[in-house]
């Protein structure tokens, strides 16, 4: 019998067909993470820096105290917490599946997971928190030394539901109830994207790690930054990697280190209907990126100190930055897009159509910019 899951997925296929993927003319300049990370310099998630080159965002903010606060706001920087211990904070939350049930409480003033499978129970504290809130959040909890994702999640417009991933027909066995345990090799590759300094010296280290993506886990360790910077008042230390001076595709690229790059996705595919959540590997995929335009990389609508807008009209200027504002309007070499003949506001709201995809509880934004001719289909 077909699980739930795999029966929501074949039926999202049938509403929303793929069609093939295209290479982006930047293909050739850009590369995987993993290829980044290999490479001398900062790069998000390397970690070869020593956790003393690393000082803390409330170092960073003596100096930097505007970029400070709006960095505070922004989702990145609460992509993960360690989960404190609170009593009468945590709202309960309980899920049956089949057999099991499953609960989330605060119990001798710690926030526990707790599992029963028939005759079987388990419980543990939980400590660590990924997701800013802004979709879900799922936890991370010990057992046996070993680090295991609780298989429910928390999603913001939904509540307690099975975590992304998970199978969504009942656990077959107690251990399968548990959760899943994370492999060994991935838990560089969670922390790195949702914590910053976790992995330093090469060594895989959570117990230092610094909760959320803070100045440190974009722009490098900064000891040396700062040290300099107190050596020399109003000189420019440098010391420190300013994505802002990156080219359009390696721009792309970085944000692409947690994002996924083009080549993360078409070396490792994700199953067709996930892609729309792939926001670096979507955006090459439009015509409008051709050789790569700094008017349309993340950061020129995305501010990275700043929290997530999102009224679609707040973008139209970032549109019209590259189209002419109407049809009846000749495009020109720095506008080239041409104008809309439908509408001139809320372009992103026809343009970049929303999805809600299984087991997610939440809609995503297709960052392929297109013509939308079948809203049922999404290009690959």
């Amino acid at each position: 019998m077909l699980s739930r899951v795999l029966v929501g997925y074949i039926a999202f296929l049938l509403l929303h067909p793929v069609i093939s993927a295209e290479e982006p003319k930047t293909a050739d300049r850009q590369m995987t993470t993993e290829e980044h990370i290999a490479k001398a310099g900062w790069w998000p998630r390397k970690g070869d820096a020593a956790r003393k080159d690393f000082v803390g965002s409330a170092i960073c903010a003596e100096c930097h105290s505007t970029l400070f606060k709006g960095q505070q706001q922004h989702a990145m920087a609460h992509s993960s917490s360690l989960v404190p211990k609170r009593t009468g904070v945590i709202e309960p939350s309980h899920l049956d599946q089949g057999p099991a049930h499953y609960s989330i409480d605060t119990e001798n003033s710690s926030l526990v997971f707790k599992v029963r499978y028939k005759a079987q129970s388990f419980s543990a504290p939980l400590v660590w928190l990924f997701g800013s809130g802004h979709h879900g959040q799922t936890y991370l909890y010990r057992r046996a030394g070993e680090w295991w994702e609780t298989r429910i999640s928390i999603f913001r417009n939904f509540g307690p539901a099975i975590t992304p991933g998970e199978p969504e027909a009942a656990p077959g066995s107690f251990t399968e109830a548990l959760g899943r345990r994370i492999p060994d090799g991935e838990l560089p590759k969670c922390f790195g994207c949702h914590a910053t300094a976790a992995v330093t010296s090469g060594k895989f280290s959570p117990e230092s790690a610094i909760p959320g993506v803070s100045c440190e886990g974009c722009h490098g360790p900064g000891a040396a930054h700062v040290a300099i910077a107190h050596a020399n008042p109003g000189v420019n230390p440098g010391m420190i990697l300013n994505p802002a001076n990156l080219d359009a595709a390696n721009s792309v690229d970085f944000c692409g280190s947690c994002h996924r790059t083009w080549w993360d996705v078409f070396q490792a595919p994700e199953k067709a209907v996930s892609i729309v959540r792939l926001p670096a590997y979507r955006l090459e995929q439009s015509r409008c990126w051709g050789n790569g335009d700094a008017r349309i990389t993340c950061v020129a609508c995305h501010h990275p100190h700043m929290p997530l807008v999102t009224e679609s009209a707040q973008y139209d200027q970032k549109c019209l930055s590259c189209h002419v504002a109407s049809a009846s309007m000749t495009p020109s070499g720095d506008h080239p897009g041409a104008g809309c003949p439908v509408k001139s506001a809320d372009c992103t709201s026809c343009h970049m159509p929303k999805y809600e995809l299984p087991q997610m509880h939440s809609k995503f934004t297709d960052h392929r910019i297109r013509i939308v001719r079948d809203p049922g289909t999404i290009p690959n």
